[in-house]
């Protein structure tokens, strides 16, 4: 039977952002998911102008219970969340996450704490960061956040890679016990590439690719998404991260080549199995 995933995230119709950016490449992988849904948007809110529906917490509640009341929730083996675009949709996330563990004690939860990025700085509504500090990242036993999420959430300013790798075990003191820092900006490194660091309570291992130059809406929730899948099919944390740079890389470079503003996700699916593009994987610890 396929690992099955209950995934908690935005949706656009045009575009590929939160379970528009994940649901399909899992399902490529032979991953079982189950979207549910905490906005409808006509396309991801970077364009300057959206229309759709925000759900509520009650809407989301209510879809979960429903998927409770079929009474298939013991075959969830992770649930999978993103953007929380406010406080009380967060709470329902957490209050799924009980109820999947409750159904099935070895399901685990993959939080990607979205708060900010470097360059912009936070992003995301008054409030959240301090939530997604307090309460959702220590619910979690894989969060996926990047350079500039990891030092908020650890209160830290980290330029080398000890000083990442230090934060990152901070991080787990806090709850989860896998770390993955998607991208990460370091001292006395070279500038043309980006740096993975997945880290565990016995190992650490990076992994480097080449600096695309443009900015690819969505490829934080394909990252988080690809990297649980490959934790949940039995990888260690350095291979599943392998395999995600490996994919993530393959499949933004198709995109990149290809003009496309959005991922392309299925003109690229192939890279998402067989990515054409290997890196190595350094084991640091």
């Amino acid at each position: 039977m396929p690992n099955t995933i209950l995934s908690i995230q935005s949706s656009v119709a045009y575009g590929h952002v939160g379970n528009s950016a994940a649901t399909f490449p899992l399902m490529r992988l032979g991953v079982e998911v189950w979207p549910v849904l905490t906005v409808h948007f006509s396309n991801h809110t970077g364009y300057g102008a959206w229309r759709g529906p925000l759900l509520t917490a009650t809407d989301i509640a209510e879809v979960i219970a429903g998927i409770d009341e079929r009474g298939v929730l013991p075959r969830v083996d992770a649930v999978l969340s993103g953007y929380q675009g406010a406080e009380a949709v967060g709470a329902e996330v957490l209050k799924a996450v009980a109820l999947v563990k409750e159904r099935n004690p070895a399901a685990v939860y993959c939080c990607d704490p979205v708060v900010g990025d470097i360059g912009r700085g936070i992003y995301v509504r008054p409030g959240i960061p301090e939530f997604m500090r307090d309460q959702v990242v220590p619910a979690a036993q894989i969060v996926t956040p990047n350079h500039f999420e990891l030092d908020f959430l650890t209160g830290r300013s980290t330029s080398t890679l000890a000083e990442v790798l230090a934060a990152a075990d901070a991080l787990r003191e806090l709850g989860p016990t896998t770390v993955l820092v998607t991208s990460t900006v370091l001292e006395g490194t070279d500038p043309e590439r980006v740096i993975m660091l997945a880290v565990t309570a016995d190992a650490a291992w990076t992994v480097s690719t080449p600096r695309l130059e443009r900015n690819f809406t969505g490829s934080g929730d394909l990252t988080a998404a690809l990297f649980l899948a490959h934790l949940l099919r039995g990888a260690d944390a350095g291979e599943a991260m392998g395999r995600t740079a490996d994919a993530v890389y393959s499949l933004l470079k198709v995109t990149t080549d290809s003009g496309s503003l959005e991922l392309a996700l299925v003109a690229a699916q192939n890279e998402l199995v067989e990515p054409t593009h290997h890196f190595e994987v350094a084991r640091i610890r």
